[in-house]
């Protein structure tokens, strides 16, 4: 192909969290050095957490891992009304369609970006990543004839809006993360199935971690791992609460550990239990994952997990929500983990880990071999090149 793949999401940079954005650079670099031209489009905001009115960065082009970046001015917006339906939408409320108007108008937006994408809209095979921003919204509807989705779907309240339907059902192509994610999106929208593809992120599957060199360096082993944002969205307060009970019932000399981003709140009795490390460097991370009795991910709002596929790579299984249909499918597909219900379902498999080791390590290591059959950098770029031939863009 001879156009240049455009990545265009909200924010973009190397050390800002998010599953979408680790994903959007995974594929950005897999391509990359597959040998396509690929660029990415965003704005000069600096993150998610950011105030979605201010310019970080600025405008302008960059490289950066070796890929041309443009960053474009974002403009001033109503962040009260924003708010105002965004906290409808939290609360699972029904929207209005004035009032779905004022939350894609009103979100993160670059009237520069969208000039750009209609200048230079026969230079570029756009993707939009995630699907519920402005970025995504007004740009892919610029020339939705030339425009990819790659949405990261959750079966949540924003995924039910009209104004996201007609975008979904509009573009010329839609690819999904996970089985569970299509299915989810052909349950809610009208989508030709030809115009789908189910096809992940691409994982590096040649690094070692070390388990003892962790131990010897943060003093900790078999201890349950979150890794991620700490949030209530992630369900990371329901972990929490599993874990103390259990602790305090059934197994004190347990700790938990959080890596990555946010704070955690843990009841005053097991504060000693709950261990809070922030980010890691990248080996530490790896090394973490290998010292791990397991990972746990209950979260249910998942599209994929780079965080899981992580975990089996290290070769530790993973405990998920069962409630969570994307992460439930890997641990069927791969049989590289288990999931829970209830607090007492969580109770016993953290039980028959801790005292089958050995169930843990064959677990962890079918979950490894799942992750490089299926998410290797060459595969996902095959699996991308097909994806473009089929749509014939």
């Amino acid at each position: 192909m001879t156009d240049t793949l455009a990545f265009v999401i909200p924010w973009y940079g190397e050390d800002i969290p998010g599953g979408a954005e680790a994903a959007c650079r995974s594929l950005v670099k897999t391509l990359s050095r597959a040998g396509l031209p690929v660029e990415v489009l965003t704005t000069c905001v600096r993150e998610f957490r950011s105030d979605w009115s201010e310019n970080h960065h600025p405008e302008g082009e960059s490289s950066e891992s070796g890929v041309k970046v443009r960053r474009f001015r974002v403009r001033p917006r109503d962040t009260a009304a924003f708010d105002r339906v965004n906290y409808k939408l939290m609360q699972g409320q029904a929207v209005s369609s004035e009032e779905e108007q004022i939350f894609v108008a009103e979100m993160i937006n670059s009237p520069g970006l969208y000039e750009y994408i209609d200048g230079h809209r026969n230079q570029y095979v756009f993707l939009f990543i995630p699907y519920m921003f402005g970025t995504t919204y007004w740009g892919s509807q610029v020339c939705p004839e030339r425009s990819l989705l790659i949405p990261c779907l959750h079966d949540e309240s924003y995924a039910y809006m009209e104004v996201f339907r007609r975008m979904v059902e509009s573009v010329r192509g839609v690819i999904f993360l996970s089985r569970e994610e299509q299915n989810l999106a052909l349950r809610l929208y009208h989508l030709d199935l030809a115009k789908t593809s189910v096809i992940g992120v691409p994982l590096d599957c040649s690094w070692q971690a070390d388990r003892q060199r962790f131990v010897d360096k943060y003093g900790l082993q078999d201890f349950l791992l979150y890794a991620g944002r700490t949030e209530k969205g992630k369900n990371a307060d329901l972990l929490i609460e599993h874990f103390c009970r259990y602790a305090g019932e059934t197994d004190p000399n347990r700790k938990l550990v959080f890596i990555g981003d946010g704070e955690v709140q843990a009841p005053d009795s097991h504060r000693s239990r709950v261990v809070q490390l922030g980010f890691l460097p990248q080996q530490d991370k790896y090394d973490c994952y290998a010292a791990a009795l397991a990972l746990c991910v209950p979260s249910v709002a998942e599209s994929f997990s780079i965080v899981m596929m992580e975990s089996w790579l290290a070769g530790r299984p993973v405990i998920v929500n069962r409630a969570c249909a994307v992460t439930t499918d890997y641990c069927r597909r791969s049989n590289g983990g288990l999931y829970f219900n209830d607090y007492e379902e969580f109770r016993e498999i953290v039980k028959e880990l801790a005292r089958n080791p050995g169930m843990a390590g064959i677990l962890g290591q079918q979950g490894r071999r799942f992750v490089c059959e299926n998410y290797s950098p060459e595969r996902v770029a095959d699996q991308y090149l097909r994806a473009l031939k089929e749509l014939k863009i």
